[in-house]
């Protein structure tokens, strides 16, 4: 075959469905060989369309590059003047022009007609061919019938009357040519078409007037590997349910709108306008942003961490991980770490004292439970925390922001100790060990000197000061180990921020320095030194003393030991704790209180005069990945601490933001050293609130995505109580064992853990049933409804699921002692006499009739009849009653209960009995559930009864 093959012309003017070039080739379907072989190969198409009446040529070459491309094929050329179109195909397959109805428009304007020879008759239903073409076809469903469904529920004059109503009578006319176009007995050359422009044809009706065939759509091109023969008979179109197999299917990706954050929107201005974005404000009840399994947030709007990225309609699937800290550097997760933060902390915590409440929940009782502890003993407590956290230190692979935290959480709990301790005065025992706390195993130490009252606040204070030093010491060291010898008055400044006089002095003396020196080893003394140095300074100034001839550093360290601190660091920049030291040791006297060095730093803060406070993962770093923050957000930790104490005999209102995780924290969900120390403050008298359950909740969930499903449970037993939701504990509690069943159920250890924290098994066992019901296995589902005590749905599984199979297995023991346990709770069981009582009955019924056959008595036989007829009746009105939900196995169970009853009642004796009371058993044999051949013979033998009855008469 040529490659530039000749098929016959195609005329504008003339209707077409679709021409075949298999069909022109090939005359014999049979024959084609396969694909690749023989004629069945690539190949150039040409051809030839009449456009000699076409009012714009060139409007349909963009039609057939369009459709070339769609149907599968490459377009080549299209020549306006010869109207001679070229392709390339990969194999010989269906072709055409359109396939799409959203081409009517231009196609109205060039219509192509098959060969007559090609055409078919129309059917003798002058709706089949339209139906074979419509939406129910195309859905699988028959159209036929939906045609008389629609003419059922609207009258043919309201058809015919919105039909009129939406066609011009150029469109009627047009739907008539068409039906004569497609009669067998017309012709092309007597065919006619009105021009129609595109505005007026894309609003065009398909007729539904009976008697008027509709315009046939026209085919694909790509079927190749569906044969026609496959589907039945020809006159169904292409495009009918199940024939479109071998068609391409295009998928279409929709990025949706974004808007920039600086686009005025609805929510703009909002305090919750840079946060997670609620779908629902672009797709309505379409779509709802929510949390699935294994922590995975679907959502539109900003990223997860990257406020501020503006709203957009664009869906997010993110996976958001509640386990960074117990992650290495490659972040890989450690076992080692997962223990030490979780495990190790949690069993610290549970060794400590604590207090029992018990709360009544229906039938069941919750031990709630909180620690209580003495601050005199409270040193030890954040000494065993330390412990734990020095040995996550040790641990390797651990990422720089990660030792910065743990450090961090290190002077965190020093600071609690400092700020919240006790020690005994001379009147005083301080209890040292686990004397005041039961079950705590903790290193005893000598007791400390008693100190007299009047100067506890002083010692406090000393500690507090040594503890600013220790945590500014790195960065001092670090800071000054940048600096070259020559500039030994700016190292001497940087020593004095961390209060490290000693080596100031020497640095000092050792340039030959020796006044400064001396003034330096008096720095944070007298109130008396620091006002006769501001004077001197007052001094110079004012008889003019020309500050060129002295050193700028050397300046700043009068000032500063005049106690000057904004004057000396006016240019300088110097982190918080180190400014708040400044302020301590050179500007306030040596005997301030703690409390008016606290409240001094916080009335300068709300001035604007002082450092901002920043958590440390913003203030030191370095963080594995960029947070965008801005001053006023939070504080710190180490800060809320040291508000906290300095408003111990107030109301302070910054709980929720101070134990929030961005306090210490990067991770917003990372909330497992941060409950501790709420736990602990609390048990110490620090403060009491009732409103933190939401620290509670998110630790809780982040245990419960490492699968700690019994540390879960332990921490919502130390949530407190609240009489306007007395039952919180008892939903949330029930819920984990639900959602999670297949994570403790599999842990002995959490199991055991679990029912030694007093939970009560019934709701461990009501968990484990609807987890087996989930799975399938019905068996022990049943088992664990029994053990917490929900009849109902015992009784459900039994009936649907159990009881049939162990019917037919002849596990008779088994039902028995089932329906003996759920006997003592029918009345809390719908349907009872219908359901498992049955079998309880049947078994008694069974062995009397069984016990009474040897016994020739028609009383007997009367009262087995009346039994039976009864027992039967419940069969029948059991199976209507529970209907579908009883499988093929039950019915046949209740079947072969009929049948056994049946042959006990039919081997009665029965000699010399009246005839009445043999056809009244026949009777009610005929009425047992049984199948219907057991069912003929019990006839055959009734009438066999009777003739001889009859014979014997």
């Amino acid at each position: 075959m040529s490659s530039d093959p000749v098929f016959p012309v195609l005329r504008h003017g003339d209707y077409f469905t679709r021409p075949s070039i298999d069909e022109l080739v090939y005359k014999d379907e049979a024959s084609k060989p396969p694909l690749g072989q023989g004629l069945n190969k690539p190949a150039e198409v040409t051809l030839m369309l009449n456009l000699s009446v076409l009012p714009e040529p060139s409007a349909l070459g963009e039609v057939l590059k369009c459709q070339t491309r769609k149907q599968g094929a490459r377009f080549v050329s299209f020549n306006h003047s010869s109207g001679r179109w070229k392709f390339e195909v990969d194999h010989f397959s269906r072709f055409g022009l359109v396939d799409e109805e959203e081409e009517d428009v231009v196609m109205d304007e060039v219509v192509v007609r098959q060969p007559i020879a090609e055409v078919r008759d129309p059917p003798a239903n002058g709706h089949e061919l339209e139906l074979s073409r419509s939406l129910p076809a195309h859905l699988g469903l028959d159209p036929a019938k939906m045609h008389e469904m629609r003419m059922t529920m609207f009258s043919n004059e309201e058809c015919d009357e919105d039909m009129e109503d939406g066609f011009p009578s150029e469109q009627r006319y047009f739907s008539s040519e068409k039906m004569n176009v497609d009669s067998p007995n017309s012709s092309a050359k007597g065919s006619r078409l009105r021009s129609l422009s595109p505005l007026h044809g894309s609003s065009l009706k398909v007729s539904r007037r009976p008697g008027v065939i509709g315009r046939r759509e026209p085919q694909a091109l790509l079927e190749n590997s569906v044969n026609s023969s496959e589907h039945g008979p020809s006159s169904h179109g292409i495009l009918m349910s199940g024939q479109n197999k071998g068609f391409p299917m295009r998928m279409t990706k929709v990025d949706g709108f974004k808007l920039p954050s600086d686009q005025e929107t609805p929510v703009a201005g909002n305090i919750y306008s840079n946060c997670v974005v609620d779908a629902a404000l672009f797709m309505g009840r379409s779509f709802r942003v929510g949390w699935g399994p294994n922590g995975i947030l679907v959502h539109s709007g900003s990223l997860v961490n990257r406020p501020g990225t503006g709203l957009s309609s664009v869906i997010h699937i993110e996976k958001v991980a509640g386990d960074k800290v117990v992650r290495d550097e490659k972040n890989k997760v450690k076992e080692e770490l997962t223990d030490l933060c979780f495990s190790d902390l949690l069993d610290l915590h549970r060794r400590l004292h604590h207090e029992y409440l018990e709360t009544e929940s229906d039938l069941f009782k919750l031990k709630l439970q909180k620690v209580v502890a003495s601050r005199f003993v409270l040193p030890e407590i954040c000494r065993s925390y330390i412990d734990i956290i020095e040995r996550q230190l040790e641990v390797s692979d651990l990422s720089m922001s990660s030792r910065v935290l743990l450090m961090h959480q290190v002077t965190v709990w020093e600071l609690i100790r400092v700020l919240f301790s006790e020690r005994a005065t001379g009147n005083q025992l301080e209890p040292t060990g686990d004397e005041d706390q039961e079950g705590m195993i903790l290193d005893k130490k000598e007791g400390s000197v008693a100190i007299d009252l009047e100067a506890l606040p002083l010692v406090r204070r000393a500690d507090f000061s040594n503890w600013l030093q220790d945590s500014v010491c790195h960065r001092v060291q670090g800071e000054a180990g940048s600096l070259n010898d020559a500039r030994y008055l700016e190292h001497i400044i940087l020593l004095l921020t961390g209060r490290q006089l000693d080596t100031a002095t020497e640095v000092a003396a050792s340039r030959g320095d020796v006044r400064l020196s001396i003034l330096l080893s008096q720095a944070g003394g007298s109130m008396l030194n620091r006002s006769d140095l501001a004077q001197q300074l007052d001094l110079w100034k004012t008889n003019g003393l020309d500050f060129d001839y002295i050193e700028e550093d050397r300046l700043k360290i009068y000032e500063l030991l005049s106690g000057n601190v904004q004057g000396a660091l006016v240019d300088s920049s110097i982190d918080w704790k180190r400014y708040l030291g400044l302020i301590m040791w050179y500007q306030l006297s040596p005997d301030a209180s703690l409390d008016i060095i606290i409240h001094s730093y916080h009335q300068l803060l709300g001035e604007g005069k002082v450092p901002y406070p920043v958590p440390v993962y913003i203030d030191e770093g370095p963080l594995d990945e960029s947070l965008q923050w801005s001053p006023g957000d939070r504080f710190d930790i180490s800060f809320y601490l040291m508000l906290l104490h300095a408003n111990q005999d107030e109301n302070f209102g910054m709980l929720k933001t101070m134990f929030s995780a961005f306090s210490s924290s990067y991770d917003p969900l990372d909330y497992h050293m941060i409950w501790h120390q709420c736990s602990i403050l609390e048990a110490i008298g620090a403060f009491s609130s009732n409103d933190l359950h939401v620290l509670d909740l998110s630790f809780v969930y982040q245990l419960l995505c490492l699968g700690k499903c019994h540390w879960a449970i332990y921490v919502i037993l130390h949530m407190p109580h609240l009489d306007d939701a007395p039952y919180i504990h008892e939903k949330l509690i029930r819920e984990i064992l639900s959602q999670y069943c297949e994570s403790w159920s599999k842990d002995e250890t959490q199991r055991v853990y679990i029912a030694e924290l007093g939970i009560p098994a019934e709701w461990m066992h009501e968990a484990l049933a609807l987890y087996n019901e989930y799975y399938g296995d019905q068996q022990s589902a049943l088992a664990n409804y029994i053990l917490c005590g929900n009849w109902k749905k015992t009784h459900t599984i039994f009936m649907t699921s159990i009881a049939h199979s162990l019917f037919l297995s002849s596990k008779h023991q088994e039902i028995w002692d089932i329906t003996s346990s759920l006997e003592d709770h029918k009345s809390e069981i719908a349907d009872w006499e219908l359901g498992a009582g049955i079998y309880i009955d049947f078994f008694i019924l069974r062995n009397s009739m069984r016990e009474e056959s040897t016994m020739d008595d028609p009383d007997q036989l009367e009262k087995k009849n009346e039994s039976c007829s009864t027992f039967f009746g419940r069969l029948n009105d059991s199976l209507i009653v529970w209907g579908s939900k009883l499988p093929v196995e039950a019915r046949a169970c209740f079947s072969k209960m009929a049948e056994e009853l049946c042959e006990l009642l039919m081997n009665s004796p029965g000699e010399g009995l009246a005839p009445d009371l043999y056809m009244g058993c026949f009777q009610t044999m005929l009425n047992a559930p049984v199948p219907d051949d057991h069912r003929s013979s019990y006839l055959q033998e009734a009438v066999s009864v009777f003739t001889d009855i009859l014979c014997r008469d």
